[in-house]
């Protein structure tokens, strides 16, 4: 009998394995040991991995419980438990061979499709985390990680512009211009195809700043929605991307977000030579 003291229960899932949890959990209620640890190992997709997370199960002492969609791969974790002597169920399994048997079809054959949606979902997540991580300049350490780095003055739609770009499974960082501040080396040192410059006319960045100033209760009239230094800004903008004219400009004023970001994936997948597929 397992340890009392070193219970643990290893989900293997080729999703996030969330489900398989929540049912477990529910089902450890009925137990009075509240010291049993779930090990929840997502995304698992080969027998490599499968083979890895059983043997450092075998040697926690532990059992295994797996939800996964593919009959293969449900086999193979199967036969490795019982070559370890680890107790070990199947919970996806029983349901899809019930669920086979009343509508007459193999679920087999949706295996790839699961495992291209999970695909798309890991990695829209991987987007987001990555965008968010490097907003407004935060982060240069691996800027070479973008798919697509937006550059540009104050209050012209970078972050609005990397967030809904994230969500559909695009890396973005966004880097701030700053009339007086230096351009970060970084951003010269990447693939200048992914570059992308915003621009906007000067009356609508100025009744865009004095909007947020409001919003914020803070006083309109000072420097920074003022038309001088706003003209100071776009001309620094504008002159860096006279030096770099590899960096496509999208001008946003008054344009929808979806409209532009539309746009510069067209103008990015077209630079890196990526398929018609990426295009939203």
């Amino acid at each position: 009998m397992t340890d009392q003291l070193s219970s643990v229960i290893y989900i293997i899932s080729d999703g996030t394995g969330e489900t398989a949890a929540t049912i477990i959990r529910a089902a450890l209620v009925q137990y009075q040991k509240a010291d049993i640890q779930i090990v929840r190992c997502k995304n698992v997709r080969t027998e490599a991995q499968a083979e890895s997370l059983i043997e450092e199960c075998f040697e926690r002492r532990g059992m295994v419980i797996y939800t996964v969609a593919s009959p293969q791969m449900r086999s193979k974790i199967k036969e490795l438990s019982t070559f370890k002597g680890l107790l070990s169920f199947d919970l996806l399994g029983p349901l899809l061979e019930t669920l086979d048997q009343y509508f007459g079809v193999t679920s087999g054959s949706r295996v790839n499709i699961l495992r291209n949606t999970d695909e798309m979902y890991f990695k829209r997540i991987e987007a987001i985390e990555y965008t968010v991580k490097h907003d407004d300049g935060k982060c240069l350490t691996d800027l070479d990680k973008a798919d697509i780095i937006l550059v540009g003055i104050s209050r012209t739609s970078k972050t609005p512009l990397s967030i809904f770009l994230s969500h559909k499974g695009w890396k973005v960082a966004n880097v701030p211009l700053v009339p007086g501040s230096p351009v970060p080396e970084e951003l010269f040192k990447v693939d200048q195809k992914r570059v992308v410059g915003l621009i906007i006319d000067m009356e609508s960045l100025q009744r865009i700043r004095k909007n947020r100033l409001e919003k914020f209760g803070q006083d309109t009239g000072g420097e920074y929605a003022s038309l001088s230094q706003i003209s100071k800004e776009i001309e620094f903008a504008e002159a860096l991307y006279k030096q770099n004219r590899r960096w496509p400009v999208f001008n946003v004023t008054e344009r929808a977000l979806e409209e532009t970001a539309s746009e510069i994936v067209r103008v990015i997948a077209a630079r890196l030579g990526l398929p018609d597929s990426v295009l939203f």
